[in-house]
């Protein structure tokens, strides 16, 4: 079966950023798989069919692109969003916690799109869409595992957008800030926790449920994904959300002593 429609792979779209995404998707007019560790339970949108994907396998990504490829044909647009938070100190992550999170915020990523890459230069055309975040571009205290992930994927999809551009692929980034979604509540915790960190820890949760609760509603970032996919002339990096918007020109423009100040101020660290 080949499909009339562009066709959109959305990982981690069982809720949140990428269930909002798909759902935009499809009322943009594409045919949009969606994945999730376990989709049974997921009653589809319309337009949105859903497929079961480990992004840390290679055998179920493996799977799940050939399977869409066998029913539509191609894949136009990925749409990296699957990831897991983690919060808490550096010093309080092992390396191996610290390998689990990379697993799927980053080589998660690389999987996927190292499995879509040789249908979208086949088809001369592609977009991949890699959800990444305020924090892939500024420091986050207490976050600073899944900010290295952001970081890590920052630069490998600037890096890989210019290698495969004249191939007719993109590659993209959708940076959004404060969500409101249960992001806290399922982040992975250091396995290590020491009573040096406490009081910073605690600061840190009340701070992010603070964030969270007040932050941009998922479909924000979704019509930002949904512009990342069919602009003609899209941009290589987009924020999400007014905060995100905001703190990126502050980056931009400020002296770096100044904005460390900021960080610290709105973390509520010491001065």
């Amino acid at each position: 079966m080949t499909a009339t429609r562009q066709v959109a792979l959305v990982t981690g779209a069982s809720s949140g950023i990428g269930k909002a995404a798909a759902i935009a998707l499809a009322a943009a007019g594409f045919q949009v798989i969606g994945t999730g560790r376990n989709t049974a339970r997921v009653t589809p949108p319309a337009g949105v069919s859903y497929l079961d994907l480990d992004a840390t396998s290679d055998e179920s990504v493996a799977s799940v692109v050939k399977q869409v490829i066998d029913r539509f044909g191609r894949i136009d647009v990925l749409v990296n969003n699957a990831g897991v938070g983690a919060n808490g100190a550096a010093e309080e992550f092992s390396v191996a916690r610290t390998q689990d999170v990379f697993d799927i915020n980053v080589y998660g990523i690389l999987r996927m799109t190292k499995a879509v890459l040789p249908h979208m230069r086949a088809q001369r055309r592609g977009r991949v869409i890699n959800v990444s975040s305020l924090s892939g571009f500024v420091p986050s205290p207490f976050m600073a595992i899944y900010t290295s992930t952001k970081h890590a994927v920052e630069g490998y999809s600037g890096s890989l957008d210019h290698e495969v551009r004249e191939h007719g692929v993109r590659i993209l980034l959708v940076e959004p800030g404060p969500i409101n979604t249960p992001f806290g509540d399922h982040s992975v915790q250091g396995d290590t926790p020491m009573p040096l960190y406490a009081s910073g820890r605690r600061t840190f949760d009340e701070v992010l449920a603070k964030n969270t609760s007040g932050g941009d509603d998922p479909a924000v970032v979704a019509k930002v994904i949904v512009a990342a996919a069919t602009d003609r002339n899209p941009k290589l990096r987009r924020t999400a959300g007014s905060t995100a918007a905001s703190i990126s020109v502050l980056h931009r423009v400020l002296p770096g002593r100044i904005f460390d100040r900021i960080v610290r101020r709105f973390n509520r660290m010491p001065s």
